[in-house]
């Protein structure tokens, strides 16, 4: 019996457009260097909630949570970066399924990051050699669609080695602060 068949099948994700996703990829293969700037503003609100400001959308609110002294109203900043990492796998392997004809009905990821936090911004124990940030995240793919499970592997895979967020997170990358 074919892995195909024993498949359960419920109704397919709600799909993005496939026309607009093959033009989108036209588009990179024609200007493979093109760059793009990302920007967002954060505004300190009181306390550690910070308002941060991405194109013309509401607010995107990041707290702490009381542990940390926060009034735990949202993610904190490194939940976010997880919740940036799943989403951005997300997208990645909806489209992916898009482009591979591939009807997904279910997409979701836990996500969990060890980090340590002793140091406290920079004001905590400061005395040893640690890492900073993630030190090991982990992401569990739950993926249904109308292929075989190895077929759905290999766009687990696919998708993690072309997501922005991914790379982000794996490679080095410059980053440079100072005073305005």
């Amino acid at each position: 019996m074919s892995n195909i068949a024993t498949l359960k099948v419920s109704k397919a994700l709600a799909p993005i457009d496939g026309k607009g996703l093959a033009e989108l990829a036209e588009k990179g293969k024609a200007n493979p260097q093109k760059v793009v700037t990302l920007r967002s503003k954060t505004v300190c609100e009181g306390r550690f909630r910070m308002l941060n400001f991405i194109r013309t959308l509401p607010a995107h609110v990041i707290d702490e949570p009381p542990n940390l002294l926060g009034d735990d109203t949202a993610p904190n900043p490194s939940e976010a970066s997880l919740a940036a990492l799943g989403s951005c796998l997300a997208v990645g392997l909806h489209a992916n399924a898009i482009a591979r004809g591939i009807a997904l009905t279910k997409i979701e990821l836990d996500l969990e990051g060890d980090i340590n936090v002793t140091a406290v911004w920079g004001c905590g124990d400061l005395s040893s050699k640690k890492r900073l940030g993630f030190t090991d995240v982990r992401v569990k793919v739950h993926l249904e669609g109308d292929v075989a499970r190895e077929q759905l592997a290999e766009l687990v895979a696919h998708a993690n080695r072309w997501s922005p967020v991914a790379n982000t997170l794996r490679n080095p990358v410059n980053v440079e602060v100072s005073l305005a």
